[in-house]
């Protein structure tokens, strides 16, 4: 059963039962008009939205916090790659040091199959080649947020790049040794599955199809968020800034920047 609200009728049969009784002399009081009536029946309405948000909200946290049991015996569910130490780095002095970074811009992939491959089109025909991975680049913010110490930052360059969908400009920050690295292929075991609630799992899905077969989602969005006058402003004026940076050398863009820092 779709979850039920009111949305303030009774304050339209309220006011114009006391106006037919009373006639003129009710204008010294300020009763509600049919504007004001409006207002509030929406009024309840997005206080009714808000509610249902904040239930499902609380039944989100419930279900997350449901905890992990035992999968026994533990099962396979294809591979996972990602990356080690190589094999000298990891018998020398420097393999500790190494080994924090790693920890940290470390990525990880996973394939159904051992082989990692992706599908690519080459003269009409489509073809299987090997599937890329990169060790992480963060941003400037997630940079500052890993706390890399002074030694470990002189092994990061910073790398000028314009966003794909965005079209915005922004700052990376790159490894300067990834020989240290290599990657590993390894099953991916699964020894743990999440605890399931019947009951909570069904509220969810209710709440969830409410909101989407109203087409609810939308007034709910406008209500938490609000709407961003300037996103298009904005995203002209990034696109204008990574656009002084077209068809330049590395050098040439990094001149340019140190030219603007000053």
């Amino acid at each position: 059963m779709a979850p039920q609200f009111s949305i303030g009728t009774n304050y339209k049969i309220m006011d114009t039962t006391i106006n037919e009784s009373c006639g003129a002399n009710i204008s010294p009081y300020k009763f509600r008009t049919a504007r004001q009536r409006k207002r509030m029946r929406y009024k309840d309405f997005d206080k009714a939205l808000l509610k249902i948000h904040r239930q499902e909200n609380e039944l989100w946290d419930q279900r997350s916090n449901l905890g992990w049991e035992p999968l026994n015996p533990p099962v396979q569910k294809g591979w996972k790659r990602f990356y080690v130490l190589r094999d000298d780095v990891a018998l020398s002095k420097h393999a500790l040091f190494f080994e924090n970074i790693l920890k940290r811009i470390n990525t990880y992939d996973w394939s159904p199959k051992k082989q990692f491959l992706a599908k690519k089109r080459k003269r009409g025909r489509k073809i299987y080649v090997e599937r890329k991975q990169n060790l992480k680049m963060p941003g400037e913010w997630e940079f500052k947020r890993m706390d890399f110490n002074d030694n470990e930052k002189q092994f990061f360059h910073v790398e000028p790049f314009v966003e794909k969908w965005g079209k915005q400009f922004s700052y990376r920050y790159v490894f300067n040794e990834p020989w240290h690295f290599v990657l590993r292929v390894r099953p991916n075991m699964i020894d743990k599955i999440r605890i399931k609630d019947a009951v909570l799992e069904s509220r969810i899905r209710e709440i969830d199809n409410y909101l989407e077969r109203n087409v609810y989602r939308r007034r709910l969005n406008k209500l938490l968020d609000g709407y961003n006058n300037n996103y298009w402003r904005k995203s002209k004026t990034k696109e204008k800034e990574a656009y002084c940076y077209k068809n330049k050398s590395i050098q040439a863009i990094l001149d340019l920047i140190k030219a603007q820092t000053e």
